[in-house]
């Protein structure tokens, strides 16, 4: 079939929209009509080269969410016409990582920045070349198809356009505060950065009963974002943040800081661990670039106070059981989705979405599809 996609060609270059031929779903594939899909600053730190593909052309997108259009030969767990959201890691459910409970670990997720199907062949096609997948899903194209274990089947009654947002962000952030940094209700949690993820990691705070939720940001507009997530107290920086939190603890400090920036660097990280007491949790969900490997902290209170620093991709989430949780808390009033999307695009103004998350002036932008 023709149909059109947001494609990278060179790294430091723009999205171009560009016709794509697709393929049918071959053996464990199936083809997704998608609603909507998420601007993720992952796909920024793609288009800029800190996480870089094994090749390009690329097809960026891997927050979205949509309709099972055709099943390929072997396909079980989804049907045509299930709702579905697509999972940044696939989860094949028979690794040790997926037997463990660790979906987010799963052996195949290794494959994601080579962006090709099970069988090291491309279904995408752009200007007669073969097309790479951001995280094998590609979701920033009206049509894709990706293997069955890149899916997770919903209720039909939760909005698409919605749905699409737990495909990362939601799940990532959530997962951070709850499964990453363990926060417990009563006590005092710190969340760096407040965008997609951030905003979500405020959420999960609040879900599991923290009792202040602090957040830092630079940008106004972030910090009073904030607010209606579950904030409590809002700073534009660490070194700000740094006396009130002691006060407000009695010189215990917060039990956890999660690391939710636009880009981790070693300074964030130092900061993050200055501003948790004894035992405190630092959980470290943003990218850094791949090559980044100084990290500034202080070492001694990391060993006389049992501080705690974890790394924690998809917010340790199992995918198959937390995206049907999270839209059940959605639909329970729980967990605020449509708060989360500032604007809506076309395809075709992509670059104006994230040019806006660029300057700090959305939370969540969403591509639209007819």
């Amino acid at each position: 079939m023709q149909t059109k996609a947001a494609v990278l060609w060179e790294y430091g270059g723009e999205w171009e929209i560009d016709e794509l031929t697709l393929d049918d779903p071959r053996e464990g594939e199936v083809l997704i009509r998608l609603a909507a899909s998420g601007l993720c600053h992952s796909d920024e730190h793609v288009r800029i080269g800190d996480l870089p593909m094994e090749d390009l052309p690329a097809i960026g997108g891997h927050e979205g969410a949509g309709v099972v259009e055709a099943v390929g030969p072997g396909v079980h767990t989804v049907a045509e016409g299930d709702h579905v959201v697509l999972s940044f890691i696939p989860v094949c459910g028979k690794c040790q990582w997926c037997a463990q409970g660790r979906e987010n670990l799963c052996v195949y997720g290794a494959g994601i920045q080579v962006g090709l199907q099970r069988d090291d062949t491309s279904r995408h096609h752009v200007r007669g070349k073969a097309a790479r997948l951001m995280c094998n899903i590609g979701t920033f194209s009206p049509y894709t198809v990706v293997h069955e274990d890149s899916v997770v089947k919903i209720d039909d009654d939760i909005p698409l356009d919605k749905a699409a947002l737990v495909g990362c962000g939601v799940t990532t952030g959530y997962g951070t505060a709850v499964y990453g940094a363990e926060v417990r209700a009563g006590e005092t949690v710190v969340v760096l950065g407040i965008g997609g993820v951030g905003a979500n990691a405020v959420q999960g705070a609040r879900v599991a009963g923290a009792s202040k939720i602090i957040a830092i940001d630079p940008s106004p507009f972030n910090r009073e974002q904030a607010g209606k997530f579950g904030a409590t107290h809002m700073f534009a920086s660490a070194e700000e943040a740094l006396e009130p939190i002691n006060e407000m603890t009695r010189g215990e400090m917060a039990n956890a800081a999660l690391v939710t920036v636009d880009v981790t660097t070693g300074k964030v990280i130092g900061d993050a661990v200055s501003l948790v007491g004894k035992c405190g949790r630092v959980a470290l969900t943003s990218l850094a670039p791949m090559d980044a490997t100084d990290v500034q902290m202080p070492i001694f209170e990391v060993i006389a106070y049992e501080k705690q620093i974890v790394g924690c991709l998809f917010g340790h989430a199992n995918p198959r059981a937390d995206i049907p949780k999270l839209l059940s808390l959605y639909r329970e009033g729980k967990l605020l989705l449509d708060e989360l999307i500032t604007r809506t695009y076309t395809l075709e103004q992509i670059n104006e979405g994230y040019e806006a998350m660029r300057t700090h002036q959305n939370i969540r932008g969403l591509v639209l599809y007819d």
